[in-house]
């Protein structure tokens, strides 16, 4: 019998929980762990830092338990070997070793921290005397809140850690939080949410918001004005900075360096920092490597576009609060063909109510088509076996990867037929094709699909009903 290593151990681990958890989950929160040791029936893992450990534990723990028992047998235990930055240039990361479901969050940030002092109550040499803190205008706008904020899968993890920065500012391992993404998919509406649900419930603590171009502008202005010293100052007295677009300081060092000694000073007291850029920090250029590291110090959540059920969800909140309806056809069709962003999705609505109101006629498909021709000329898509099993998949809401694969789960098996019977309905590809698209399968595994599908849709109402969907789907991109 071969003897069990760490590393076969946790790959075993790591086939049972792919079963079990989305895609994306999978990538995000399986993937960077690398399995240290095994003693006995210890397995220590490494993860990359303290909030990844605290999720895992929060969200994952029970799942973990249970495949490592049945690889480990009963009495299998996890450890977790946690990198923990000590916020200089010149040494080696800590180790934490911390033992599964045993210490407390607040047991771990204390030795994470190796003896920084947090301590908020520190007085600041700095603050400029004269100077009141609620003086200073937080620059954020009112109407951005959670409450408009539409939560979906693409971006559940942002907004949750979003609100629990918001909830407790300085007082989560999120620190900083970054939040990225493309353009359009709401990554400053929800640090001004995080930033106006702070000032309402801390009445004490003092929120900016600064775009980074705007920071730039000023800083030049201190060098030029030979007062760099109380532009530090301004910003050392803040308790929460919303620092919008840090990927524009690429390339721009001298004012790293000062934005450098702004986010050490107020990250070691205590005080929130939140961030937004267009890519992830390991993706930014030109920006010197300490600044990066800080960056990494906390979370880096994505957001990612909206699926359908989210625009929808979107456009009926943006018409509700508008005091405006509009036909299901026009909601449905709408969705389906603006998929690039939030603000285009906002923009065709604009443009629909414009036409409402300037035509004095409820706008149907017909006119919806019409009016948004040049928004959705370029979202309509080509009928591909590709597509096909997408918009199946996100339909059911499982990973595409899965059809491909060989689980037998029913779920799978379903989504897997249904893609197949349309590939073979809507496209030119021959069989053999088509099974190739799904993880190789042969001509005959088609045709049995195709067949078990046309035999469902005559006794199963429900099935019949999610085919009839899909289809209204696939023709809606067919426009």
């Amino acid at each position: 019998m071969t003897e069990k290593t760490c590393e076969s151990v946790w790959n075993s681990i790591l086939k049972l929980i792919q079963d079990n958890v989305p895609a994306q989950s999978f990538k995000t929160w399986f993937e960077p762990i690398r399995p240290i040791k095994l003693d006995n029936k210890v397995l220590t893992i490494q993860v990359p830092s303290q909030f990844f450990y605290e999720w895992l534990e929060e969200h994952y723990v029970s799942l973990l338990k249970k495949t490592l028992k049945q690889e480990l047998g009963v009495g299998a235990r996890l450890e977790y070997n946690i990198i923990v930055e000590n916020g200089t240039s010149t040494s080696n990361p800590y180790i934490v070793n911390i033992p599964g479901s045993t210490s407390s969050r607040s047991e771990l940030q204390q030795t994470a921290t190796h003896g920084i002092n947090l301590n908020p109550s520190i007085r600041n040499p700095f603050i400029i005397p004269g100077i009141k803190k609620v003086n200073i205008d937080s620059n954020l706008n009112p109407n951005c809140t959670f409450e408009n904020f539409i939560e979906g899968d693409c971006n559940r993890l942002a907004r949750s850690a979003g609100l629990a920065v918001a909830n407790k500012p300085g007082g989560t391992s999120f620190n900083p939080l970054m939040i990225f993404s493309e353009t359009g998919l709401g990554k400053t509406h929800l640090v001004h949410a995080i930033g106006n649900m702070i000032k309402q419930s801390s009445k004490n603590k003092v929120v900016l918001y600064v775009p980074v171009e705007k920071f730039i502008n000023q800083f030049v202005d201190a060098i030029r004005n030979n007062s760099n010293q109380d532009f530090i100052n301004y910003y050392q007295q803040i308790d929460v900075l919303i620092v919008d677009d840090v990927q524009f300081l690429e390339n721009k060092q001298k004012t790293q360096e000062i934005f450098f000694t702004i986010f050490n000073h107020l990250h070691q007291l205590g005080k929130q920092i939140i961030l937004t850029s267009d890519r992830a920090p390991k993706d930014l250029k030109g920006m010197d490597e300490r600044l990066l590291s800080r960056f990494k110090w906390g979370l880096s959540a994505d957001l990612q576009t909206p699926d359908f059920e989210t625009r929808m969800a979107i456009l009926e909140h943006m018409m509700y609060n508008d005091g405006i309806t509009l036909n299901k056809e026009v909601v449905e069709y709408v969705s389906h063909n603006i998929n690039s962003n939030v603000r285009e999705l906002q923009g065709a609505l604009v443009s629909l109510l414009a036409q409402a109101s300037l035509n004095r006629k409820e706008v149907n498909l017909e006119l919806a088509k019409q009016i948004l021709k040049n928004f959705v000329k370029n979202n309509t898509r080509e009928i591909s076996i590709e597509y096909i099993q997408k918009l199946v998949c996100d339909y059911f809401t499982i990973p595409v990867e899965q059809v491909k694969s060989k689980t037998r789960k029913r779920e799978i098996v379903q989504a897997r037929q249904i893609s197949m019977y349309y590939a073979k309905d809507l496209t030119k590809s021959s069989l053999k094709t088509i099974g190739m698209h799904f993880g190789g399968r042969d001509h005959s595994t088609v045709i049995h699909a195709c067949q078990t599908v046309n035999d469902l849709m005559e006794t199963d109402k429900k099935f019949k009903a999610d085919i009839d969907e899909i289809a209204k789907r696939i023709k809606m991109n067919l426009v």
